[in-house]
């Protein structure tokens, strides 16, 4: 009863239905009269023609039996007239009994009472016991990045939707999800707003103002990070009452600039743990190509730890006799001056003074060019719109108009003599082929690509880019960054640090009794207790209760680590 309850009150308050149900019945009461008129012209026929006399309900049946279809039994006519009555009867019988109002009710009954169901699936509301949540305004490819890592932390989100087809299909995908309109206050009132930990407003950058004044309105105190696509809207995000506004493309394109080899070699800060800075180092044109780790001597020397190597976007655990290649970049660990005095080290070594090769140069094309522009490094630009090329031109050093597949083109622009190529294109399948193809031409050059699919992100690498970056991902960390009070730490597609408590059955174990790395295939880089951070680790070095273990690596290493050392049963 409950059920044809919820029903009859979705059909009595849509203003949809209340209209097809007056066509419905105006078409009911048209077929009745039909019938009647058919009926009593049975009965003229058959007192009249065929000398028979039969009741109204004969009439009645006579007629329904040949508007339908179920065919002629016990009463038939015998004459031409009565026969051509019947044919008439059966044609139109056939149009408004088999296809009018089968088409009228699944039109006006049965699509109503899916889309009842479909509505009834999708919440509209929170429960109020729902707190300390986290709201996204859409689901982007920054959201799907950052539900992987909710879900891994246990963190409650719910994406919110306008849509009710597309909100049908996250929901069916596992999804949380709110439906509402973005630009309406109820929605974001019945979202739990006020108590939320956190908004995301990721729509474009109009929708966007829009949405962050609505949120001010009812919830003067909720944190709200917002997503910038042009430089000009960080300002009016900012004014009208934004916490946080992440211009993620300016962002990708100097976080790409930022990992090309044109200078020195030297260490790059990319993330910050506590007071200490994680760095890296490319070993490329430097002495420390062939060495082993040991005889490195970083840390004798400088004080500073290697933690990890990466090569080509794979980390490699850190072993004393690992030999380095130019194609490794060592990831450090130390102070501020710690590193200025690596850096040091290497001021003697010639470096390749030709231009950064950079192919795109839409938005996070001309934010690599600023950047490059604004450390004095020589850049080559390789884009197809005259436009772009024009805007360029004054950040460029010169500016190609034409198809980077182009061989002749690519060869002018100086793909043999650069030190680093950076691809920028929003296409991934053509970073893919010009991160191939620039291999072949170039073995030493050093490959920078944006992404933005993951399932990609192998195959770029496999066809020969050494650093991979997607705006998704640095959307996703700046996020969790600012969720978490942290700073944000870029260290690669897929390569994430991880902070956890140390598990109970850890406790008292050292790292080689641990397992961890052989397990689980991240890295330990650090390990706090108290307020003293330890990064001068080795296998003996113990893992105390209580403390904080800091990690590289993947989701699905952090998964795996989960699984054997916390989700115990």
């Amino acid at each position: 009863m409950k059920f044809v309850g919820s029903q009859l009150a979705y059909y009595l308050n849509d203003k949809d239905f209340k209209r097809n149900s007056r066509l419905l019945l105006k078409y009911v009461i048209l077929l009745g009269v039909v019938i009647s008129i058919y009926s009593m012209l049975f009965h003229i026929i058959m007192v009249k023609v065929e000398g028979q006399d039969h009741s109204w309900i004969t009439g009645f049946y006579w007629t329904l039996t040949v508007m339908s279809t179920l065919g002629f039994g016990d009463i038939t006519f015998q004459s031409d007239i009565g026969r051509l009555f019947s044919i008439v009867v059966l044609l139109s019988g056939i149009v408004m009994l088999l296809i009018v109002l089968p088409f009228a009710f699944i039109r006006h009954f049965y699509i109503p009472f899916l889309k009842s169901q479909s509505n009834k699936r999708v919440p509209r509301q929170l429960s109020p016991g729902v707190t300390g949540h986290i709201l996204l305004c859409s689901y982007d490819v920054i959201a799907r990045d950052l539900s992987e890592r909710f879900d891994q932390e246990k963190t409650p989100y719910f994406v919110l939707e306008n849509d009710l087809a597309t909100a049908l299909q996250y929901l069916d995908e596992g999804v949380p999800i709110v439906l509402g309109e973005l630009d309406n206050k109820d929605t974001y009132i019945n979202a739990n707003i006020k108590v939320a930990k956190l908004i995301v407003v990721n729509r474009d950058d109009i929708l966007n103002t829009k949405i962050i004044l609505i949120i001010r309105e009812i919830a003067p105190s909720v944190p709200i990070v917002a997503i910038a696509t042009d430089n000009e809207s960080i300002d009016v995000q900012e004014l009208s009452g934004a916490d946080h506004v992440l211009p993620l493309k300016r962002w990708l394109g100097e976080q790409l600039a930022n990992r090309v080899n044109a200078r020195h070699a030297r260490s790059q800060p990319i993330g910050q743990y506590e007071d200490l800075f994680i760095a890296e180092l490319p070993v490329l044109n430097t002495p420390l190509v062939s060495k082993t780790i040991r005889e490195t001597g970083l840390r004798q020397k400088f004080g500073v730890s290697i933690v990890a190597i990466n090569e080509r976007g794979r980390l490699k655990p850190v072993q004393s006799d690992l030999k380095l290649t130019y194609e490794s970049v060592l990831i450090l660990i130390g102070n501020k001056d710690q590193l200025e005095n690596v850096d040091e080290l290497f001021q003697d070594y010639n470096i390749n003074p030709n231009p950064v090769l950079l192919i795109g140069g839409g938005k996070v094309g001309i934010a690599v060019a600023e950047s490059l522009h604004k450390n004095g490094i020589l850049v080559n630009l390789i884009d197809k719109d005259p436009e772009i090329c024009e805007r360029a031109r004054p950040l460029c050093h010169k500016v190609f108009q034409g198809r980077a597949s182009d061989y002749d083109l690519l060869i002018k622009a100086g793909i043999l003599e650069s030190p680093s190529i950076v691809l920028s294109t929003n296409d991934d399948t053509m970073n893919i082929y010009l991160a191939s193809y620039c291999r072949q031409l170039n073995k030493e050059l050093r490959i920078v690509s944006r992404i933005s699919e993951a399932r990609n992100i192998n195959i770029i690498l496999r066809a020969g880019a050494n650093f991979v970056l997607s705006y998704g991902t640095l959307g996703s960390e700046a996020v969790l960054s600012i969720a978490k009070g942290q700073e944000l730490n870029v260290l690669g597609e897929g390569i994430m640090l991880f902070r956890t408590g140390i598990p109970q059955r850890l406790a008292g174990k050292s790292l080689a009794e641990s397992g961890i790395g052989a397990k689980t295939g991240l890295t330990v880089i650090a390990i706090k207790e108290n307020s003293k951070v330890l990064t001068l680790l080795s296998a003996a070095t113990e893992l105390p209760a209580g403390a904080e273990i800091v990690m590289l690596g993947n989701i699905d290493m952090m998964n795996k680590f989960n699984e054997i050392y916390i989700d115990v049963h």
